[in-house]
């Protein structure tokens, strides 16, 4: 083929360094940001975390022009109208903020009992005291039953058994696989059942009472069997739990009566002994530590009005190096243009921080506007939502609003929930509408609470609930939502009083 020359017309969309930085740091949560931000601090002299370092507008570099001004917005907060538009001038908002004070109504949250304020400005809400929390590490269960182990007097066969039964016990304090696994992890032929079973009843007494347990029969037998002799219906209740666990369960005590010939007040108090029991003993040693989920956005509400405003401390505040700073002008050729190379990343990322608390108040800001009913009136009122939706009001794509409502969490006065809550697929009703598959469980967890323990309503009771309350919905749909709420069934529901 002869060579030639053509020409092409061809579009490319390529993502500038500093677009990916932004997209980067809309999708980070909280914690996730704090420790970003912190690596780019430590290798970039140029940064100062917490606002400790200098403003860019009073930053002036070696050419003698002033360096952009790229400091967070003065107020972040935004108010939320639905009774009426949203017309006032921000002199309005102004004036009337120091007439506010003590106005507020029983239902108004105290924006320092939150920590809400607007972004960037975190003076005065430091609540780091100068120490850190020592808490001691949570002794597991394996652990507290060893070293009570290591007090008894056992021989070293026992010993050996007691310790492959410690092994074998998991997170609640069961021996979920049996005696028989036990026996093949001690590799020794010659220990018998028996003898393990005997070594089972000693680590039964130890603390938790209960451990070692086959299954929740034996665990509370074992239970009753540590407590005092002289404890009142102590027989009747080792009764119950041998013959009629079942029917315990299902509060039949009239049955139980009958069974063992004893009397109902008697029944009533002997479940009532069965009751302080702990049917998982094991659950309460080193159980994972609470961790409080940290709100990005608050919910407020003012004379009608559901203001959104961001949390204290939502992103750390960052600055410029006063130091580092004065060096640019007096740098050398190959210094100056490192340090002005940093200082304009520096800059990108103040703007990236600041592009990402816009969106997250705007996208908060939409949500509050839609689901408006759901703070008011509750989980029945949530409407169905898509991402979509608040990418058309907010002017941006649905990846932009899929990364912010990603491990973002908005307190309301109803709790504290992922933005990601706010948005559910919708199921339709008599009335041509649809009403929120949030909203389909809250109605049939609100039906099965004010149900008959007698006759629980099945999934067919509840769907013909349902369809006549104008939502239709399906059986399986249904079975679907309580499944997920995790509710029982109604044969698992069922008491018998």
């Amino acid at each position: 083929m002869k060579p030639g020359l053509q020409l092409r017309l061809n579009q490319q969309l390529t993502l500038t360094p500093q677009l990916q930085q932004a997209i980067r740091l809309l999708q980070l949560s909280r914690l996730e940001l704090e420790t970003e931000l912190r690596e780019l601090a430590e290798s970039n002299p140029l940064l100062e975390l917490d606002g400790e370092g200098v403003d860019e507008s009073e930053l002036e570099i070696a050419d003698g022009t002033a360096a952009e001004v790229a400091t967070p917005a003065a107020d972040s907060t935004a108010t939320v109208e639905f009774a009426e538009s949203r017309g006032e001038s921000a002199s309005q908002d102004d004036r009337g903020a120091d007439e506010r004070g003590d106005e507020r109504g029983a239902e108004v949250w105290d924006d320092e009992e939150f920590g809400a304020t607007s972004y960037g400005n975190g003076a005065g809400h430091d609540d780091d005291d100068g120490f850190e929390a020592q808490d001691a590490a949570p002794v597991s269960l394996h652990e507290h039953l060893l070293h009570q182990v290591n007090l008894l007097n056992l021989s070293a066969r026992d010993r050996a058994i007691a310790l492959a039964l410690i092994d074998a016990v998991d997170e609640d304090g069961y021996l979920r696989e049996g005696l028989a696994s036990v026996q093949a992890a001690l590799r020794e032929p010659s220990v018998g059942l028996n003898e393990i079973e005997a070594v089972r009843h000693r680590l039964q007494q130890l603390d938790p009472a209960g451990v070692a347990s086959l299954d929740l029969r034996d665990c509370l037998s074992a239970q009753l069997r540590g407590m005092a002799a002289d404890t009142g219906h102590l027989h009747l209740a080792q009764a119950m739990i041998a013959e009629h666990l079942e029917a315990l369960a299902k509060r039949d005590f009239a049955r139980i009566a009958r069974s063992l010939q004893a009397p109902p007040e008697a029944v009533a108090e002997a479940a009532a002994l069965i009751r302080t029991l702990d049917p998982r003993p094991g659950a309460a040693l080193g159980a994972a530590p609470v961790e409080y989920v940290a709100p990005d956005a608050y919910v407020l509400r003012e004379h009608g009005r559901w203001q959104v405003r961001l949390a204290a401390g939502n992103q750390p505040k960052l600055g410029l190096n006063r130091h580092y700073c004065g060096l640019i002008a007096r740098a050398r050729r190959e210094d100056a243009a490192y340090l002005k190379g940093q200082l304009q990343e520096a800059r990108w990322l103040i703007k990236s921080l600041q592009a990402r608390a816009d969106t997250l108040l705007r996208v908060a800001e939409a949500i509050v506007r839609q689901q408006s009913a759901f703070l008011d009136f509750g989980p029945e009122a949530m409407r169905p939502l898509v991402l979509r939706e608040i990418a058309e009001e907010v002017g941006m794509h649905e990846s932009t609003i899929s990364r912010v409502t990603t491990r973002k969490y908005l307190r309301t006065p109803r709790g504290t929930f992922e933005f990601k809550y706010f948005f559910s697929s919708g199921v339709s009703t008599d009335d041509g509408g649809a009403a929120s598959a949030t909203a389909v469980q809250a109605l049939i967890r609100k039906l099965v609470d004010a149900e008959s323990p007698r006759r629980p309503l099945s999934d067919q009771a509840l769907t013909t609930e349902l369809n006549q309350r104008g939502i239709q919905v399906a059986r399986r749909t249904v079975a679907k939502y309580r499944e997920a709420l995790r509710i029982p069934s109604s044969s698992e529901r069922q008491r018998a009083g």
